[in-house]
């Protein structure tokens, strides 16, 4: 028979690790399911310096041990691996990992969603030491540096004017000719006189000459060919971001990017199921944001469950 639970929430960063709190101290037994990405991309930066309650920074990987303890702490099963299946059309819901499989009452989505990356070897190795994926996390560590943003859609521009608050020079590297942004946010990233360009090029190389940490990078003329050293402190990586969705498609309501569409909360097209944190979220993207959508998606799910309809009450 499968295991039986009132709850379990798919994922493990700050959204899914702030539902698996609130939901086992209102005395729901939460399962949560680690996931590939176990601590969502917090395990990817180094310093914290936003998250509300701290007064001094706390390293990404150590304030995600912290979030885990602290839900252990209340009651919080969390299991490693990655769940391969879910039916959300079943009564009770079943959900299966690798190892076993459940039934649940409800379900809470904290999938997150995937950064896009250039896939360079240099890439990952100094991701969290001068690469980044996101400036309003890292860019005040950048004050008065050289630094490049990688990209040419609406987020790269946003990023590149958000950067030229801490930046002496923010690059535009893009592998087109032109832009694919929106002319407006076009037209105010070209008349910020910090932003430089270097269009129709490609990121071949991010250089660290064994410090660990970003110095530089070497891009590529489309065109031609030619290879030119760059000086940069920091690379923001600004291509996109990839909703964790594939295993709800046809089964959920996603929007025409793949994220998942809440309402009235962390509902979600199917009663029982909640989603919280960037699997539904494309424009915030922050720690705290996803924490507060896992608060939500706890107390939507309780009360859910103090209300479910007699035939879902007994798994």
């Amino acid at each position: 028979m499968p295991s039986a639970r009132n709850v379990i929430i798919i994922g493990s960063g700050p959204a899914g690790l702030t539902a698996a709190l609130y939901s086992a101290r209102a005395n729901l037994a939460p399962l949560v399911v680690e996931g590939i990405e176990a601590g969502g991309q917090l395990m990817l930066t180094t310093m914290v310096e936003n998250f509300p309650g701290r007064r001094d920074s706390i390293m990404g990987p150590d304030l995600m041990a912290e979030m885990r303890a602290q839900s252990e702490k209340f009651g919080a099963e969390i299991i490693p691996g990655d769940v391969t299946k879910v039916d959300l059309c079943a009564q009770p819901m079943v959900v299966e990992t690798s190892e076993t499989k459940y039934t649940t009452k409800s379900i809470i989505i904290a999938t997150g969603a995937s950064s896009r990356l250039l896939g360079l070897p240099s890439e990952r190795g100094l991701m969290g030491h001068g690469v980044s994926t996101c400036a309003t996390c890292d860019g005040y560590f950048f004050r008065g540096q050289e630094i490049a943003v990688v990209g040419g859609g609406d987020s790269a521009m946003e990023e590149a004017v958000f950067l030229t608050r801490f930046a002496s020079k923010v690059t535009v590297v893009h592998r087109r000719d032109t832009l694919r942004a929106s002319k407006i946010m076009q037209d105010k990233a070209r008349a910020n006189e910090k932003i430089k360009w270097l269009l129709g090029y490609e990121v071949e190389h991010i250089e660290d000459h064994g410090k660990g940490e970003v110095t530089g990078m070497v891009v590529r003329s489309n065109k031609t060919g030619e290879q030119k050293a760059v000086p940069v402190s920091g690379v923001f990586v600004a291509i996109g971001h990839t909703p964790n969705t594939s295993l709800f498609r046809g089964q959920l309501e996603l929007d025409q990017n793949g994220y998942i569409m809440t309402h009235d909360g962390a509902k979600t097209s199917v009663a029982g199921v909640f989603a919280c944190g960037d699997v539904q979220d494309h424009i915030y993207r922050q720690a705290i944001t996803a924490a507060g959508s896992g608060c939500m998606a706890a107390i939507d799910a309780e009360h859910y469950l103090d209300n479910i309809p007699e035939h879902l009450a007994t798994v």
